[in-house]
């Protein structure tokens, strides 16, 4: 097999490698950006009915200075010590974020929607002394912090930095017409009075201080997984590799993302990995202003951004594109300044790319990446050379192989495991050394995702591994099921499982949700028969109001099958008492 088959097929733009560009940890990184583009807008926050608020690079620098040293001089926080940030999209974001690399301390990226217990496993695991949390999600934590180190909490509003007047009335919405703003029954420092200490306690001779001796081989964050096989873990990610991603990310999309000039949608949660390192960090250094969108939930969320802003760039999941695709409004007005959209986190259905470019008249390319590649492994290039279906081709500096269940690498064309190589490879999990050795080999990350390599060197995800079929000792990947039903006029998302059966070992079962006109579950069966093997076909096609989704958007398959089993568990003690 020819090594690198892919390098041929970068736009001549595109360098075959990428170093750190002589940036020795992020805040590095983030200052260029600062100084390059000090007086543009850096982020506009947009509420759902138009309301604003926005930064420059000088302002989003400067607060950040004044939080690092809050951290440091005013709380006393030590160098390597866990900052857990638990808030959606918001101005305060990004200066939370940078003030803590600038401490010298580790991020902790933590989803606001996580339930107590969640919270306690995350704060505790990491160790994490000091949170910065949004208000609205502040009424669980005098059930939770007694269970961790956490010794300082700081509470951010939604409308910080907003208008006066504007934040006025945004606060008295939520007070007394949405009522969700809890009572905060914790000790707390507000946000900005954290800011105000810290500008008043920075000295420039003891901030510089604070990075002595943090390089590429620090860790910055730890960003938790899932938990999708069990506890969720925390992912070490150095300086060097979200540095290293940022720069690949950049260099492969090669005249797609053009300096200072992009605006780009964020619609995902900027704590996950997908939004940090792409829209936070990525775009950012490139200048680009970003549209911040605390939910994009429901789609009618981000009209506002895209009728008040002249949108360039939107990154997003499959389930954000499909669902914009059914909104009126969209429909009526697509973005008429779009330049190019990315997709990542979960497949890219052909029915959707097809659709979006159809309406937008612009192009869709698929993306992937894992929390423990700091995300970024292959992309499609922008240029016309991108192949539908797949997930591209590795970006500068990566290796990509499969390889089967004996650790022999597959022909090309043929379905193995797919394992990467590369700088922005995770420096393991935290404080789990077996967990770590059984996914980093030899400096090789083993994803769990099964896929084929073409000739030309495209990568295509055939399923993750752990959601394979085996129907009679065939495998079924619920990818290639679930592309053909959303293909069904009138499906408007679905995800596919596995269920026990008697005879097959497993059977495949469909969940579906519909717009009008629906389609019957005759119709959809009918059509994968068309298009798939036997024992493929879905036996079962559920018809329900919504999938289980992640906080970016995925279908949560193992939702899915847990909602299986307790539905069989519950109709087989129903036999059992009739």
């Amino acid at each position: 097999m020819t090594e690198r088959p892919w390098l041929a097929h970068y736009p001549k733009e595109v360098p075959q490698s990428v170093d750190n560009a002589g940036f020795e940890n992020l805040p590095q990184l983030l200052a260029k950006a600062a100084g390059t583009y000090a007086k543009q807008t850096a982020f506009t926050q947009v509420m759902p009915n138009g309301m604003n608020g926005s930064l420059t690079f000088a302002q989003v620098d400067q607060h950040s200075d004044s939080f690092a040293a809050y951290l440091r001089e005013v709380i006393g926080l030590k160098q390597g010590d866990r900052v857990a940030v638990q808030m959606p999209n918001c101005l305060a974001y990004p200066i939370v974020a940078f003030g803590v690399f600038k401490a010298g301390l580790v991020l902790v990226n933590t989803n606001p929607l996580y339930t107590g217990p969640e919270m306690t496993h995350q704060f505790a695991d990491s160790g994490a002394v000091a949170l910065i949390v949004s208000d609205m999600f502040a009424d669980r934590l005098a059930d939770v912090l007694p269970k961790t180190q956490i010794k300082t909490v700081v509470t951010v509003k939604i409308s910080e930095f907003f208008p006066p007047i504007v934040a006025g009335v945004i606060r008295l919405v939520q007070r007394y017409w949405n009522r969700s703003l809890p009572k905060i029954t914790v000790e707390h420092t507000w946000f900005q009075s954290a800011l105000a200490q810290g500008k008043k306690a920075r000295d420039a001779s003891r901030a510089s201080s604070y990075l002595t001796g943090v390089g590429n081989h620090s860790i910055a964050a730890l960003q938790y997984t899932g938990g999708t096989t069990g506890v969720s873990k925390g992912a070490m990610l150095s300086h060097g590799n979200l540095v290293i991603n940022t720069l690949q990310m950049i260099a492969h999309s090669g005249e797609g993302m053009r300096a200072g000039k992009e605006i780009v949608l964020t619609a995902l949660p900027l704590y996950h990995i997908f939004a940090f390192t792409v829209n936070l960090l990525g775009f950012y250094h490139n200048g680009a202003r970003n549209i911040l969108v605390p939910s994009p939930r429901p789609p009618s969320n981000l009209r506002r951004a895209f009728d008040n802003y002249k949108i360039t760039w939107l990154s997003g999941v499959n389930t954000l594109f499909n669902a914009l695709l059914n909104e009126r409004w969209f429909q009526d007005s697509p973005p008429k300044h779009l330049h190019a959209s990315a997709a990542g986190g979960m497949a890219l259905q052909a029915s959707v790319a097809e659709r979006w470019r159809e309406l937008t008249g612009t192009p869709i390319v698929e993306g992937f990446g894992l929390t423990e590649s700091s995300p970024v492994i292959t992309f499609n290039p922008l240029t016309g050379l991108a192949k539908d279906g797949t997930i591209g081709i590795p970006v500068p500096s990566t290796d990509v192989k499969c390889f089967d269940e004996h650790g022999n690498e597959v022909a090309v064309g043929e379905a193995g495991e797919l394992i990467a190589r590369g700088p922005q490879m995770m420096l393991g999990y935290w404080q789990r050394d077996e967990e770590t050795k059984n996914t980093l080999k030899d400096g090789w990350l083993h994803t769990g995702d099964i896929a084929q390599m073409d000739s030309d060197g495209y990568f295509t995800i055939v399923d993750r591994k752990k959601d394979m079929i085996l129907v009679s000792g065939f495998n079924v990947y619920p990818n290639e099921v679930e592309e053909q039903i959303a293909a069904v006029a009138g499906v408007l998302e679905v995800g596919v499982i596995g269920v026990p059966d008697e005879k097959s070992g497993e059977r495949v079962q469909a969940y579906v949700v519909t717009t009008l006109p629906a389609p019957t579950k005759e119709q959809i069966v009918a059509y994968c028969r068309e298009n798939l093997a036997a024992y493929k076909i879905p036996q079962d096609v559920m018809f329900v109001d919504e999938l289980p989704k992640s906080p970016i958007g995925k279908i949560l398959r193992r939702k899915l099958r847990d909602q299986a089993v307790a539905s069989r568990t519950n109709s087989d003690n129903t036999s059992k008492g009739a």
